[in-house]
């Protein structure tokens, strides 16, 4: 039995992807802290899991250990989850965090990887963690004495690219709050409003590359990638790939950290087309469930090697090309 505690928006698509690969004797749990019944319908048994986040690791466990599950894989909460991984272990559990070193939890921190990646020899965009007016100032005038390009900013820890921006002197200076989704301020205007902030968070600055944005989704097992797809972002529009530079920078990334799971590592193409990191998730991505319509269920692939059956066959489609829509379903 495998069970799929609450993720990201693709939850659903990676329950479904891992239902789809597993024999039916194979029970497939699902839970969310909320009433979510789209997403938790799809397994075979639907659960609700606590709102207290300090609470939740010990509930899974002992709901665990009560119904036989042998897998569960976590992806909020990691911390919590760690501290109990010893007794998660002694209960025949194995637990999945997308870790293998705990210390490696502090690469959910965007200023450490970029440190640890810059220590490895990996490339990746540099950044100046920032937590003041004063830092930020100092900051983005060493790094326009640099570079030529543009600049941009986002949290130190965040999901989904909230708080990212992207300081353009051309831009209107009403236009961040006119049209937020362009994503560009000047930057006396984000500096200004950032020192009147009452709760002044760190982050990032560094430059900013305009190449291809891929997404590379990858499953480890202790450490070693055995299967993975990349999306590469152009516009409207998403393109599939498992191999290249960017595929490749990305897996030598997760291996680096001996991660473990379904992962995902995001990388920029800067303007001559080199691929750069730009952050690695200890989860699977929002965009998960678009890599089954490359021929690889991830999903799948991730539940019958940790449950050590046959893997699902793949059937990779080259030269696909997708456009993500929304769509209603009845819950």
């Amino acid at each position: 039995m495998i069970w799929f505690l609450e993720g990201p928006s693709s939850q659903r698509d990676v329950v479904q992807g891992a239902r789809a690969a597993l024999p039916p004797e194979i029970i497939v749990y699902a839970s969310h802290s909320q009433n979510r019944p789209e997403i938790t319908a799809v397994a075979d048994i639907a659960l609700v899991e606590p709102k207290d986040s300090s609470t939740r690791a010990k509930w899974v466990l002992n709901e665990a250990e009560m119904r036989g599950v042998k897998i569960v894989l976590a992806c909020k909460g990691i911390g919590d989850f760690e501290a109990l991984r010893r007794q998660y272990h002694q209960a025949g559990i194995d637990l999945v965090t997308g870790l293998t070193n705990v210390n490696h939890l502090a690469i959910n921190s965007k200023a450490y990887f970029t440190q640890q990646c810059q220590a490895a020899g990996l490339a990746v965009i540099p950044g100046i963690e920032i937590d003041s007016a004063e830092s930020l100032q100092v900051a983005y005038d060493q790094i326009r004495s640099n570079s030529e390009s543009l600049i941009c900013i986002k949290p130190v820890t965040g999901i989904y690219g909230a708080g990212f921006w992207i300081f353009d002197e051309n831009s209107d200076p009403f236009r961040c709050f006119a049209f937020p989704d362009s994503r560009r301020v000047t930057f006396t205007v984000y500096r200004d409003i950032y020192a009147q902030s009452k709760n002044i968070e760190p982050q990032l600055i560094m430059p900013y590359f305009p190449g291809d944005e891929v997404s590379t989704d990858i499953v480890l097992i202790n450490g070693k990638a055995i299967n993975w797809v990349g999306r590469r972002k152009k516009g409207l529009y998403q393109e599939f790939e498992v191999d290249g530079a960017a595929v490749e920078l990305a897996i030598a990334a997760a291996e680096h950290f001996k991660l473990d799971g379904i992962v995902s590592v995001q990388t920029k193409d800067s303007a001559d087309g080199k691929p750069h990191l730009l952050e690695i998730n200890l989860r699977y991505s929002g965009g998960i469930a678009y890599t089954a319509l490359s021929g690889i269920n991830l999903a799948g692939v991730f539940s019958c090697s940790r449950l050590n059956l046959p893997l699902p066959q793949n059937h990779w489609k080259p030269g696909v090309r997708i456009k993500p829509i929304t769509s209603a379903v009845i819950p």
